[in-house]
């Protein structure tokens, strides 16, 4: 076991820095199994570009890592914001290191430049460029009607066929799977 106070730690990958970790209270728990980091009074992380400039940040006010599974649970005030703007609120959310990807069945809320969607379901890639919110609700401004103010179109409201699909249930704990390319 090792429990850490005040940590602002930079982790490098080849010899560049590409995050960082910053938590008032980093416990690393070997004898639970399963074996997990535990950051119960908040964590934040930010990425590095090749030049340290940031490319987007997690916070969180808690979070423990299944260091096996590769598996983060982030709970109260998540907050992630990427470098094209999005930026995704919620009350918990799942981060699978196995699957490259983010996933929430709570309510969740998306804002990027162009949109702001909400919804109870939330499943994204690691760099929430691919993402779906479901059970949502929401608004946006069609592209066509950003390029051509005078041509007004409204996008159909599909809610009804969205909210009518059965979701796929989502597992906190991860299974191994071919890692894509």
């Amino acid at each position: 076991m090792m429990r850490s106070y005040g940590v602002n730690t930079l982790i490098s990958d080849s010899s560049v820095i590409k995050y960082r970790i910053v938590t008032e209270e980093w416990f690393v728990n070997l004898a639970k199994q399963p074996t997990r980091w535990e950051f119960m009074k908040g964590v934040f992380f930010e990425q590095f570009d090749e030049k340290f400039h940031v490319e987007g940040y997690i916070q969180a006010d808690t979070a423990w890592y299944f260091d096996q599974e590769k598996l983060w649970k982030l709970r109260g005030r998540v907050r992630i914001r990427n470098v094209n703007g999005l930026v995704y609120t919620s009350e918990e959310l799942y981060w699978d290191g196995l699957r490259h990807e983010f996933y929430s069945n709570v309510f969740s809320k998306v804002v990027t430049p162009e949109r702001t969607l909400q919804g109870t379901y939330f499943r994204s890639d690691e760099h929430m460029s691919n993402y779906t919110v479901s059970n949502s609700k929401g608004s946006f401004i069609p592209e066509e009607e950003n390029k051509n103010d005078q041509n007004k179109q409204t996008a159909p409201d599909d809610s009804q066929k969205r909210d009518s699909v059965p979701e796929q249930p989502m597992r906190p704990a991860a299974t191994k799977h071919a890692k894509r390319v």
